[in-house]
């Protein structure tokens, strides 16, 4: 059975295809081949949390290309990148507001103090227990970033 983002990005070509938006069909097609290249490597019908995973880092690597466009001067290739990154954002869940965060982040301290880790571990348990909560809905370096600032004495 196919998973219902895989559903809607098909949905999303088709459309793209009838309307002629060519510029939004090529985003989604190199997305289709990156899902379908997933699950003929690791022979698999992936599900919603795996497609999501290859498209945060789709998004992730249009966000760092932008800003290596805009560094090096390439407004038209950085504009043509944001394009791609707004069609990608489509398809994620809708993003956490900074309350939602601040309240996963207090929570999974808690619950890590909790169980007894100290130390370094600390960042990475707390951050498993993040990304469960989180992932699609905010940005993960972002979030590593705040964790490390509260965790600091």
């Amino acid at each position: 059975m196919s998973s219902p983002i895989k559903i809607a990005i098909s949905d999303a070509v088709k459309d793209a295809m009838r309307t002629k938006q060519t510029a939004r069909l090529g985003t989604l097609r190199f997305l289709q081949a990156a899902i379908k290249q997933k699950e003929i490597d690791d022979r698999i019908e992936l599900n919603d949390d795996q497609v999501l995973a290859i498209i945060e880092k789709q998004v992730k690597q249009r966000k760092e290309s932008i800003t290596a466009f805009e560094n090096a001067g390439r407004t038209e290739t950085a504009e043509a990148e944001k394009a791609e990154l707004q069609v990608l954002r489509e398809f994620l869940p809708e993003e956490a507001s900074e309350q939602e965060v601040t309240e996963a982040v207090d929570a999974a301290l808690t619950q890590v103090t909790a169980d007894g880790i100290t130390g370094p571990a600390i960042m990475g348990k707390a951050m498993a227990i993040l990304k469960q909560k989180l992932a699609g809905r905010t940005d993960m370096a972002e979030l590593s970033k705040r964790l490390k600032d509260r965790l600091k004495p």
